[in-house]
Formats: C-alpha cells, sequence, structure tokens
C-alpha cells in the first residue's frame, strides 16, 4: 500500500489501518529512514547528551592550586 503524506498530517491516524499516528507509524518510511538508521540516530544522541551532561557536572574551576585544604601536619592538601 502506498501512502501519500501530502495529505496526511503528523497527528492524523495512519491511513493504512494500523490505528496509530502517522508519525509514530509510517513518517519516518515516508522520509525515508529505516528503523535501524532511527536507532542507531536516537543511541547517538543519548550517549552524546549523557556525555555532554557528565562533562557539565564534573567541571571544576581550575584556580590553579590544588583543590582542599593544606595540612601543616602532613605537609600536603586535602
Amino acid at each position: 500500500m502506498t501512502i501519500d503524506a501530502r495529505n496526511v498530517g503528523r497527528n492524523d491516524r495512519c491511513p493504512c489501518g494500523s490505528g496509530k499516528k502517522y508519525k509514530h507509524c509510517h513518517a519516518a518510511k515516508a522520509a525515508g529512514w529505516s528503523r535501524s538508521q532511527i536507532v542507531v540516530v536516537a543511541l547517538m544522541t543519548v550517549v552524546l547528551v549523557g556525555g555532554l551532561m557528565l562533562a557539565l557536572t564534573s567541571r571544576q574551576e581550575h584556580t590553579g592550586q590544588p583543590a582542599g585544604v593544606w595540612s601543616e601536619e602532613h605537609g600536603h592538601y586535602h
């Protein structure tokens, strides 16, 4: 069955009869994306966003001095 995407809105029911919204059914196929391509892009997005979040949360300001408090007793920073 060929679906004419020009007459279907993204949030309309898919004309294939699946009962799903068009954007969750045939929209990706009409755009030329295969399921594996969608999965790869989604995984890459998760990895990149996760890495960005990790980088932002673990970033500490570098002031040129070691972090912590100098201990005269031990002779180093804690």
